[in-house]
């Protein structure tokens, strides 16, 4: 099993929102760069303004696990920042898994075509 890096200094995520590519859609944000490490960082921000920490937090685990199952077909060496915004607590899994296939295809960052995923 791969073991996962997350970004947890304030200084990588201002310097991922200042120099980073950025795309959108009504559920999520991805911000990416190169990080010249050899392996990948995951950041995710979930604002008070989605909901208590129970929506937060539930927020955070649909997108690491999204994270997780696309990450073999993502570049390697990147940092990308997750931002889930306030229509994230409303849609269900597989929207959110929708958007950041497309968020990522639409950045350039996918290296393999999608995995069949089963609904």
């Amino acid at each position: 099993m791969k073991r996962h890096f997350s970004l947890k200094q304030n200084s990588d995520f201002q310097r991922l929102y200042r120099k980073g590519k950025y795309a959108a859609t009504s559920t999520l944000v991805l911000y990416w760069r190169p990080n010249r490490l050899g392996y990948s960082r995951l950041g995710i921000t979930a604002s008070t303004k989605l909901g208590h920490a129970v929506v937060r937090n539930k927020i955070r685990r649909r997108i690491r696990e999204i994270y997780r199952h696309h990450e073999a077909e993502l570049r390697e060496g990147i940092d990308l920042v997750v931002v889930a915004r306030a229509q994230a607590p409303q849609v269900d899994y597989w929207k959110l898994d929708r958007d950041f296939q497309k968020l990522s295809k639409k950045l350039g960052i996918r290296t393999q075509p999608p995995k069949e995923t089963v609904q």
